[in-house]
């Protein structure tokens, strides 16, 4: 049984996963106007992912004998000057998840609930990998500079990381 006060942390933190889908779809589609199609696959793939990270932990609340709660969402920026720009946001946006996470296991030890602490070490272990994903398309960002042709195959590239995401398992 979930104590109230890890069931408000969890749902702040469902809240939070389904922001992140928000944000991510809205960049996806961004960049899908924008001629960025390998970006905007990617940011697809990203935003569906962000969901079954809610729904994972939707499933978990209710099973442990808390209530989901599904809240209004605040509404994700529709545009950005550049696609670099756009990467440094979901950068930011990463560091803030995996901050949230953590103050969430946090509040784990404090209740002493050692089941819901082990539940989110896959969550710690998925923000260090995004958190590593995001630094990466940064840092080949910021290789290409202002190079169309760098650009392109960028945008190129970046497809496979999308089909490579998509083939992940759903988390049960």
């Amino acid at each position: 049984m979930l104590s109230k006060n890890i069931e408000v942390a969890l749902n702040k933190q469902i809240r939070i996963e389904a922001e992140s889908s928000q944000i991510y779809l809205s960049m996806a589609c961004w960049a899908e106007v924008n001629g960025l199609e390998g970006i905007s696959q990617f940011m697809y793939a990203q935003s569906d992912e962000e969901r079954l990270h809610m729904l994972k932990l939707i499933k978990y609340v209710n099973e442990r004998g808390g209530h989901a709660q599904i809240t209004e969402l605040n509404a994700p920026k529709t545009s950005y000057e550049t696609f670099k720009g756009m990467f440094e946001e979901l950068y930011k946006h990463e560091i803030f998840v995996s901050n949230s996470i953590n103050e969430l296991v946090h509040i784990t030890f404090q209740e002493k609930d050692y089941a819901t602490h082990n539940f989110l070490q896959w969550y710690v272990a998925e923000q260090i990998e995004e958190e590593a994903t995001a630094k990466t398309i940064l840092d080949k960002i910021n290789l290409i500079g202002d190079d169309k042709g760098g650009l392109y195959l960028f945008d190129r590239d970046i497809q496979q990381i999308a089909v490579t995401a998509g083939t992940v398992a759903a988390p049960k």
